[in-house]
């Protein structure tokens, strides 16, 4: 399964990228490929590639704000969670996620 995710919090410093981490953390563990774009205090970084999102099963957006050039996903499956959750449960994120991808 390809998933690709965007982390965006409101202040763009540490939720951003300890849920980015958690996102890679626990797709790794399913054998998920993940590409993760954080969207924090530094402005985008390891941003998507439209190619990248066109071939994802499932986007997640675990996000506080606004996503950043959020039409790129449009007719992407997309599950958003707040970062918080991720951050404390990204098992369960990756497994809902896998859940919408087979349309469960």
């Amino acid at each position: 399964m390809k998933i690709v995710g965007v982390t965006a919090c409101i202040a763009g410093i540490a939720h951003t990228y300890m849920a980015a981490a958690n996102l890679k953390k626990f797709a790794k563990k399913e054998n998920y490929d993940i590409k993760v774009e954080t969207q924090g205090a530094m402005g985008i970084e390891n941003e998507l590639s439209q190619a990248e999102i066109d071939a994802a099963d499932v986007v997640i957006f675990a996000v506080d704000t606004t996503v950043q050039n959020e039409e790129r996903f449009t007719s992407k499956k997309i599950l958003e969670v707040g970062t918080s959750k991720v951050v404390k449960d990204g098992r369960e994120t990756i497994e809902a996620a896998a859940r919408l991808a087979k349309g469960e």
